[in-house]
C-alpha cells in the first residue's frame, strides 16, 4: 500500500513508497465497551462514545494530582513494599478500564490514537495482568507508549512477565514508524499456551516461544485486559529525565475496535479450566492471526531491524552474563546493541508529514531478496 507525503524526510519517503501490508486486516468481531469492559479508575476522565464503540481516557492536572488521601496512602504503602503492579500505582493519576472477565489465553486488540503535542512523561498502556488476583506471582503482557517531546518519535515498549518475574523483565523498545496521534492504529496481543505474539496493524513485531527452560517466566494464569493513561514521569521519557508538563493537558487517548477473544475463567476455581478451554485454545491457535507464515516472519524481521532500539537480551549492565532461553541471539542483531541493551546507532528520528493519502501499515512487506 503506497502513501503520498509532503515535507517528509527522504528516509521516510523511501520507506513509504515501498509500503505493502503484510496481511489483510484480521477478521475478528469487535465489542461495545459495555459488552466486555468496565471503568477501573479516573472518575470522569473516562468518556464513552454515544454508540459505546469507543472510549476516551484522559490525564489532566486534576487526575494527576488526585485528592483522596486514603488512595495516596495506599500508593505509598505499595511503593514501599515494591509492589507497583497493575492498578496500584495508577490510582493516583490518570484513568483506565478493565475487562469484565479474566481469560485463560486469548487474542486482545484495540485501535489506539495517542495524545497530541508535548506528551513527555505520559504513559498510555494496553496490557494483560492478574496482579490484583496474584500480587506476588502475577503475570503480565504489555504494550506501553512512553510519551514524546514535540517533533520527536514516540517510543513503544513491549514486555513479558511470568509468575512475578519482575526482576527479569523482558522489555523491548521500538521507534513508532508513523504518527500515532494522527489516526488510530491497531495493537494486538496473542497469548497461547505455546507462544506470545505482539502485533502492530496486524503485522507481527515480536514473538516469545515457550520452552521448558523458561519455567514460570512464561505467563500461565488467567489475566484481565487493561487500558490506562497515567503520569510516568519517573521513568517513561528519556528514562525519566523529561517530566510531564500539565500546561499541555488534558492528555487524551482514544480506544476503539475492542477485541476480546479467549476462554473466560474464574481465577479461583481453575480445576478443570484447561479441559474446558481446550476447544477455545484450539480455535485461537488456528486463526489467521496465529499463523506466522514466512511472509509475516520476514516482515517482523524487517521491523525489528529498522526500529528496535532496546532489547533485554543484550542488556549486560542489568543482567550480566545471564542468557534468556527465549532470546534468539542473532549475531547481526547482537552487534547493533551495547552493554546497556541500547542500539549503538539508533535510527534517526522520523519526521512525518501531517497529511497522507492513506493510512500506512507498520512495516513494509516486500519479499526478501
Amino acid at each position: 500500500m503506497a502513501a503520498t507525503l509532503t515535507g517528509a524526510s527522504s528516509m521516510v519517503l523511501f520507506f513509504l513508497l515501498g509500503l505493502v501490508t503484510a496481511t489483510e486486516a484480521f477478521d475478528v468481531p469487535t465489542l461495545t465497551f459495555g459488552e466486555g469492559f468496565s471503568h477501573l479508575f479516573g472518575n470522569d476522565n473516562l468518556i464513552r462514545s454515544a454508540d459505546d464503540r469507543s472510549v476516551r481516557l484522559t490525564l489532566n492536572r486534576y487526575s494527576g494530582r488526585g485528592r483522596d488521601v486514603l488512595v495516596a496512602t495506599f500508593v505509598v504503602f505499595f511503593l514501599l513494599r515494591g509492589e507497583c503492579v497493575t492498578k496500584w500505582c495508577m490510582w493516583f493519576s490518570g484513568s483506565g478500564f478493565i475487562s469484565s472477565d479474566l481469560y485463560e489465553h486469548g487474542f486482545f486488540s484495540a485501535s489506539i490514537k495517542l495524545p497530541k503535542d508535548y506528551t513527555a512523561g505520559v504513559v498510555v498502556a494496553f496490557y494483560t495482568s492478574n496482579g490484583d488476583v496474584f500480587p506476588d506471582t502475577h503475570d503480565e503482557l504489555d504494550f506501553e507508549f512512553l510519551g514524546n517531546v514535540r517533533g520527536k518519535d514516540w517510543r513503544i515498549q513491549t514486555n513479558v512477565y511470568g509468575n512475578g518475574s519482575t526482576t527479569r523483565g523482558r522489555e523491548e523498545r521500538y521507534l513508532v514508524p508513523f504518527d500515532p496521534t494522527e489516526e488510530p492504529h491497531r495493537y494486538s496481543i496473542l497469548w497461547t499456551p505455546d507462544y506470545i505474539t505482539f502485533y502492530i496493524d496486524d503485522v507481527p513485531i515480536r514473538e516469545v516461544v515457550r520452552s521448558d527452560a523458561m519455567g514460570g517466566d512464561f505467563p500461565s494464569k488467567p489475566m484481565s485486559v487493561y487500558a490506562t493513561i497515567w503520569d510516568g514521569s519517573s521513568w517513561a521519557t528519556s528514562y525519566g529525565r523529561i517530566k510531564i508538563n500539565y500546561k499541555y493537558a488534558p492528555y487524551v487517548s482514544e480506544f476503539s475496535d475492542l477485541v476480546l477473544r479467549g476462554c473466560r475463567v474464574d481465577p479461583i476455581q481453575q480445576v478443570d479450566s484447561a479441559d474446558r478451554c481446550a476447544e477455545a485454545v484450539e480455535e485461537l491457535m488456528s486463526a489467521d492471526y496465529a499463523l506466522l507464515t514466512p511472509r509475516k516472519r520476514a516482515a517482523m524481521r524487517r521491523f525489528r531491524e529498522r526500529y528496535m532500539i532496546y532489547s533485554f537480551c543484550y542488556d549486560q549492565h542489568r543482567y550480566g552474563n545471564v542468557t534468556f532461553p527465549d532470546c534468539d541471539y542473532v549475531s547481526s542483531e547482537h552487534s547493533r546493541f551495547g552493554e546497556w541493551g541500547d542500539n549503538k546507532f539508533p535510527p534517526k528520528e522520523v519526521r512525518r508529514a501531517r497529511r497522507r493519502s492513506r493510512k500506512p501499515s507498520a512495516v513494509d512487506d516486500q519479499p526478501s531478496k
